[in-house]
């Protein structure tokens, strides 16, 4: 079993661009509740299936296997909740650290979030420049909540927040 541990920022400006790792991602949502997500994601030639825990603190469990990709690229056609999630992820390393920044389209065109993946809830990183305010824990920014409520349906305020904090 593993355990996933991860920070979310909101994106200030497009500097995660700048030498950074780049590929589609397409993720549909099997099962979406409070407590549990079982996710199918398809990366260019690679698939997965994972399941979530609940989020306690910073931390939850996880357990991600490869699939093949075309089964991967059925289910997400057949078998999972619309919409699917559209994104692009740039890789870029900052402080010895790995963060991925996701731009989103379809319903949420627009939202840019960067995460950083840590060993434990206590491990200490650098804020690379394009990092914003943090919103690890704010549900609007769960993948699994964006499906079902894309920021295309957000509030005039959820909209000014997500604006206030990406200055």
């Amino acid at each position: 079993m593993g355990k996933e541990t991860e920070r979310k920022f909101l994106v200030k400006d497009e500097s995660y661009k700048e030498g950074a790792k780049a590929y589609d991602i397409a993720q549909g949502y099997i099962c979406a509740e409070e407590g549990r997500v079982v996710r199918v994601r398809v990366k260019g030639e690679r698939a997965f299936i994972t399941v979530k825990s609940a989020t306690v603190g910073y931390a939850r469990d996880e357990f991600e296997y490869e699939i093949p990709a075309e089964e991967g690229r059925a289910m997400l056609e057949r078998v999972c909740l619309r919409p699917i999630i559209e994104k692009r992820r740039y890789e870029k390393e900052y402080g010895g650290h790995k963060w991925e920044v996701d731009e989103f389209g379809g319903e949420n065109e627009g939202l840019v979030v960067a995460e950083i993946e840590l060993e434990d809830e206590d491990e200490r990183f650098e804020l690379p420049p394009f990092a914003g305010a943090e919103v690890t824990g704010n549900a609007l920014y769960y993948n699994a909540r964006l499906f079902d409520y894309p920021l295309s349906r957000w509030s005039e305020e959820e909209r000014r927040e997500y604006d206030e904090g990406r200055k």
